[in-house]
């Protein structure tokens, strides 16, 4: 249910914006740049720090479609300068590697860019270069009249512990799914689909260099596994786990003895190990909230829908909603042209479902041989075979990996 409001003579006022953005996220950074770039008034609220979203881990492959929308709008220097860029990835089973040539099936590639470094240089551009309004450590964020022409939003200063309130025209929730702003849409107007793999990953970085210029999927009967690049000296891994599970019940020793056994193939060089800097574990599971408006208040990126890192498909829905939800902004707010609003959700949900499909086909796939059900086995393995020797479906498996402009 929404937060209940503050009344008016507890929260002092603010100078009125034409948008308030929550949540710095690529998302929400996404759509502050886009407007700031048009010369709309818009505040950034953040309930974390700087250096905290500057730190934190998270995603790292971006899909070439998102690259080139944020280089059309000045916002992927960086990114184009430095990120190296993947055009296979590798399947490991049954002792053997099977590598899998998308980019040249698809004519585009991933781009290896950990999410916090999308973060930085979106906050630097938007606050540094362009002098936007951002307003870290905010506590107590709560939305008014989100089903009125007259939104509003009130916090609590940091500094001075004193409630703020800024009214707005519309607010754009991208603070994530255990935001505030996803609360704000009445249940009996909202659907809330999920599902649950039934499964968990020990997400893992290791100070250790990469073993393998791209993504590895090991499909194995004791779980999956995988091996991603973050940088030189930093490895992605995942591994298959109960849901639930402890990283106490994960000591170095028993992480990497079962990442060799997962990823071995015949032949293959030895993984380079090193200290393991993060250990947590996701339950894997995914849900979608439609529609993803309610009044004046538009949801982007996670506080509208989750995915599994299963398909890596999680920041680049983020990025999508967010160049879609910016563009239209910037059309309402300059035009009065509300089109793009209006159809906001729909269009947006397009490709959601689009991802979501996919991760829930690629999950079958990879966790098949470790389901305990000999079924499931027999038919990931059939999926798996024809991925690799059907010509139509690789094809259909790169398009669908690698992202397209244009949704079906």
């Amino acid at each position: 249910m929404p937060a209940p409001a503050a009344s008016p003579s507890s929260a002092a006022p603010l100078p009125r914006t034409r948008v308030v953005v929550i949540g710095a996220g690529p998302a929400g950074l996404t759509v502050a740049n886009i407007l700031r770039a048009a010369s709309v008034d818009c505040v950034v609220l953040e309930a974390q720090s700087r250096e905290f979203i500057e730190q934190r881990p998270r995603a790292g492959f971006i899909e070439e479609w998102a690259v080139r929308a944020l280089a059309a709008r000045g916002l992927a220097d960086r990114l184009l300068a430095n990120a190296p860029t993947h055009t296979e990835c590798e399947f490991r089973f049954e002792g053997e590697r099977h590598r899998f040539p998308y980019a040249e099936l698809s004519g585009r590639r991933h781009f290896v860019y950990p999410q916090p470094l999308l973060v930085t240089d979106l906050v630097a551009k938007y606050a540094d270069e362009a002098a936007g309004d951002i307003r870290f450590g905010v506590r107590d964020v709560r939305l008014h009249h989100v089903d009125t022409e007259h939104p509003a939003v009130s916090y609590t200063d940091p500094a001075t512990r004193e409630r703020r309130r800024i009214e707005c025209e519309v607010i754009a929730g991208c603070d994530g799914a255990r935001g505030v702003t996803r609360a704000c849409l009445p249940p009996e107007r909202t659907t809330v689909a999920r599902h649950d793999f039934g499964i968990g990953w020990l997400a893992l970085l290791a100070e250790a260099p990469p073993s393998s210029d791209c993504v590895v999927f090991g499909i194995h009967p004791r779980g999956f596994a995988a091996h991603m690049a973050r940088t030189p000296q930093v490895t992605r891994y995942y591994l298959e786990c109960p849901p639930g599970d402890s990283p106490d019940n994960w000591p170095h020793d028993r992480v990497w003895s079962e990442l060799r056994a997962r990823l071995r193939v015949d032949g293959g060089q030895p993984l380079a190990e090193g200290r393991l800097i993060e250990k947590r574990v996701l339950d894997m599971h995914n849900h979608v909230v439609a529609p993803m408006a309610y009044g004046r208040l538009y949801l982007a990126g996670d506080a509208a829908h989750l995915a599994a890192p299963i398909a890596a498909k999680g920041m680049n829905l983020a990025l999508h909603d967010a160049l879609l939800l910016g563009d239209a902004l910037v059309a309402y707010c300059g035009k009065g042209d509300g089109d793009g609003l209006s159809g906001y959700s729909e269009a947006c949900l397009r490709r959601v479902w689009q991802y979501e499909e996919f991760s829930q086909w690629l999950s079958e796939l990879l966790h098949g041989a470790s389901s305990g059900d000999p079924f499931r086995a027999g038919t990931a393995g059939a999926r798996l075979r024809r991925l690799l020797g059907s010509p139509a479906a690789a094809s259909a498996f790169a398009e669908m990996y690698i992202g397209k402009d244009v949704d079906h």
